[in-house]
């Protein structure tokens, strides 16, 4: 397989097929003409969430593909690209931020830190700021707390360009632990209060991690072909095992090599004999 990457070739075929079924990776998430960025989703709010997101741009057309764990069961999670498209520097925040000492890490607390909504990750519709809390049109946990998401949204120049500087967050927490969004588990959201706190106070928090297509990402989503099987598999991969995969790799390279050269040496030294 020939991989063309910063306009050279790179050819992968010495490397085994397991490498890339090992970290993920398929023809079309190396497809040309594009980009692809990681993001690891962090818990916050002591939620126990965690996830992989995919961010692969063509053009001016963003593929979203979100995997998460430990969200709150059957309930809809508020989505959204934060950050800044001007050149601001954002992060995810942390327990510190909670600056009433309540034990809850509000939006209002946390957007400090990781901006305003950029893109709302809405399932159906516009994904304007102002769709932000459009909760009927955002993702839905399964009975396991697991959510997954796949949309392909077109974008402005600006996000294009930036799309580095901002960061995927999830929103909706159970701090009653009675599995749904309640007043009774932290009071009423300080953005609509018509809702409860948990439903708008953010779950996890990612940042870009950033690799260009070509460039072997870890964790990279399968996005067609393949079987249905593959296709179901989380896209989380642990940085330990692709990196022991490709340190195989390496090895096998490696040895390759050495065995080519013990073979010219012993061929040469046959015919300095004759």
């Amino acid at each position: 397989m020939i991989v063309k990457r910063a306009g050279r070739l790179v050819v992968l075929a010495s490397l085994p097929a397991a490498v890339f079924l090992t970290i993920g990776l398929s023809g079309p998430a190396l497809a040309e003409g594009g980009k692809a960025y990681q993001i690891d989703l962090a818990q916050l709010n002591e939620s126990g969430s965690r996830g992989t997101v995919m961010l692969n741009l063509k053009g001016n057309q963003l593929t979203v593909q979100i995997e998460s764990e430990g969200m709150v069961p059957g309930q809809p999670s508020a989505q959204h690209l934060h950050g800044s498209t001007k050149g601001h520097d954002f992060r995810c925040p942390d327990a510190s931020d909670d600056k009433d000492g309540d034990g809850i890490l509000s939006n209002t607390e946390a957007t400090h830190d990781y901006g305003d909504i950029n893109i709302s990750l809405t399932t159906s519709g516009d994904t304007k700021p102002d769709s932000g809390l459009a909760v009927d049109r955002m993702p839905v946990a399964d009975k396991k707390g697991k959510l997954r998401y796949k949309r392909t949204i077109a974008v402005g120049q600006d996000v294009v360009e930036h799309i580095k500087d901002l960061h995927v967050v999830q929103h909706g927490i159970d701090r009653n632990k009675n599995g749904k969004y309640d007043v009774a588990g932290a009071g009423k959201s300080e953005l609509d209060p018509k809702l409860p706190q948990e439903a708008t106070a953010p779950t996890n928090c990612g940042e870009v991690k950033g690799a260009a297509v070509g460039s072997l990402p870890v964790g990279a989503i399968e996005t067609g072909g393949g079987s249905a099987q593959a296709a179901q598999m989380p896209v989380t991969v642990r940085d330990g095992v692709a990196m022991t995969a490709l340190a195989t790799a390496a090895g096998a390279v490696a040895l390759g090599r050495r065995r080519a050269q013990a073979v010219a040496v012993r061929r040469e030294t046959t015919r300095g004999g004759a």
